[in-house]
C-alpha cells in the first residue's frame, strides 16, 4: 500500500521509545485512540511506579507480536528511579530488612541522620552545614533505602514479563528543588514533579547518583530487560558506568580476513548478543540493550558506541522536546542532522518525551520521523518499516 506523498504513514506503526503520560493521568483514556501503536511508558519516582503498573493492567501489551495485539494493546510499561530523585534514596544493603513477612522495612530517619544522608549526597557538600541549610535538609522528603525499591521493580518486572527497566541515569546538571509548600495545589499533575518549584543550590553528587544508576542495571541484567537511559552532561560517565559491567566480556573483533574465512554470514557474534547468558549458564552481568533517550551528547562522543566489541546493543533516540528545543516544524539545525547522520540506521529510535498522552504525542512524533526520513533519505513508509523494526529490537531483543 503506497500513500501520498504528504500522507503519513501510521498504518505501519509507529512507536514512541519514551514518554510520561502518567504525569497526566487525565490523559490516559486517549492512548487507545492515538494514531501512534504503542508507547513506551516511564516510571521515575515513588508516585508513578503503580500508576504505570495500572495503566498496564489496562493498556499494557500481551506478546511480543504486534500483529496479535488488540487496540487496546498499546503500551509497554517501565520501571525505574530517575536520576532528578536519586537524593531521596540512601543506599542500605541490597537485601535489606524484613519484617518478618517477607516485606522490606523503610525506617523514618531521625533528624540528625536525615541531616547526614543529604550532608552526604548532595553537592557542595556543606562539612559545616548553616542553619538555613539544615532545614533545607529537613525540608526534603525523607529517605528511602534502594534495596526496598530494588524489591518493588523485581516485583514489577516479574509481573509484566515484556517491561522495560527506565527511566535511570545520571545528570550532572539538575537542581534539586524545594519541597512543596503544604496545601500547594499541584492540578491535575502527578505529585513529585518539580513544576513550578524554586531551585536549592544543590546537586545530587555524581557518586551517589551511579550507585543508584549502577544497581538498576544490575537488576536489568539479572532480568534480561532492556534499559532506557537519561544522561545530562554525563554521558562520558554513563558510557564508562555500562562499559564497567561488560569490560570482561567484550566481543571477539574479527579481521576480514577472519570474517571471510568464517564465511559471510557467520552467526556466532549474534548469537552471543541473543544469548542473556555466559558461557557458563550465568546471567550476564550487563544489560542486553539500551536505549540513550533524547540522546543530547555530540556526533563524535556517540561513536564510542560503535566499537564492535561491546556485547550490550546500543540505541539512541530522538525528540523535538529535548532535541529541537521544541521546534515543531522549523527548519532543522545542522547539529541534529549531524547526529542523525551518525547514528547507524538499525540504532534510531523516536520519542515524544511528553507528559500527556493524546493529539500533541501523535504530532511530535509525526514531525520528528519525518525530519529523521529526510536526514537519512528515507521515503516516510520506508523510515517507518526501519524505524518500528529498531523499536522492537530494542523492546524485545527480536523485530517481532
Amino acid at each position: 500500500m503506497s500513500t501520498h506523498q504528504n500522507d503519513f504513514p501510521w498504518h505501519i506503526g509507529v512507536y514512541d521509545a519514551h514518554c510520561h503520560p502518567t504525569d497526566i493521568m487525565s490523559s490516559i483514556p486517549s492512548i487507545p485512540s492515538m494514531k501512534a501503536r504503542c508507547l513506551t511508558v516511564m516510571g521515575t519516582r515513588a508516585q508513578d511506579q503503580d500508576l504505570v503498573s495500572q495503566v498496564a493492567d489496562q493498556y499494557g501489551i500481551k506478546s511480543n507480536k504486534p500483529e496479535e495485539w488488540k487496540r487496546e494493546e498499546c503500551m509497554v510499561p517501565c520501571f525505574g528511579w530517575h536520576p532528578w530523585f536519586a537524593h531521596m534514596m540512601y543506599l542500605d544493603h541490597p537485601s535489606g530488612s524484613e519484617n518478618g513477612t517477607g516485606e522490606r522495612e523503610e525506617t523514618v530517619l531521625r533528624d540528625e541522620d536525615k541531616i547526614k544522608h543529604y550532608q552526604n549526597v548532595l553537592a557542595p557538600k556543606r562539612e559545616y552545614p548553616s542553619e538555613e541549610d539544615r532545614q533545607t535538609y529537613l525540608s526534603l522528603p525523607n529517605p528511602r533505602p534502594f534495596s526496598a525499591f530494588l524489591s518493588q521493580t523485581r516485583s514489577n518486572l516479574e509481573k509484566y514479563p515484556l517491561a522495560l527497566v527506565g527511566e535511570i541515569g545520571l545528570d550532572r546538571s539538575f537542581r534539586i528543588p524545594e519541597a512543596f509548600q503544604s496545601g500547594r495545589e499541584e492540578n491535575d499533575l502527578t505529585p513529585g514533579g518539580r513544576e513550578g518549584r524554586r531551585l536549592t543550590p544543590f546537586r545530587c553528587a555524581p557518586a551517589h547518583q551511579k550507585e543508584i544508576f549502577k544497581r538498576q542495571l544490575m537488576l536489568a541484567s539479572e532480568m534480561n530487560r532492556a534499559v532506557s537511559v537519561h544522561g545530562v552532561q554525563a554521558h562520558g560517565l554513563v558510557f564508562d558506568t555500562i562499559k564497567e559491567l561488560w569490560k570482561d566480556h567484550q566481543l571477539p573483533v574479527l579481521s576480514k580476513r577472519e570474517k571471510k574465512k568464517r564465511g559471510k554470514d557467520d552467526p556466532s557474534v549474534e548469537a552471543q548478543l541473543a544469548s542473556s547468558q555466559t558461557g557458563d549458564g550465568k546471567a550476564k552481568p550487563y544489560p542486553p540493550r539500551v536505549c540513550l533517550h533524547s540522546y543530547s551528547g555530540s556526533a563524535d562522543a556517540f561513536k564510542q558506541y560503535l566499537n564492535p566489541a561491546i556485547p550490550v546493543a546500543f540505541f539512541a533516540s530522538f525528540s523535538t522536546a529535548i532535541n529541537l528545543g521544541d521546534a515543531v516544524g522549523e527548519e532543522t539545525p545542522q547539529s541534529f542532522v549531524d547526529m542523525i547522520s551518525t547514528v547507524p540506521d538499525d540504532m534510531v529510535l523516536v520519542e515524544s518525551d511528553l507528559h500527556t498522552a493524546g493529539n500533541e504525542m501523535d504530532r511530535r512524533l509525526e514531525d520528528i520521523v519525518r525530519r529523521i526520513c529526510k536526514i537519512k533519505g528515507w521515503g516516510l513508509e520506508e523510515g517507518a518499516e526501519r524505524l518500528g523494526k529498531n523499536w522492537r529490537r530494542f523492546v524485545f531483543g527480536t523485530e517481532g
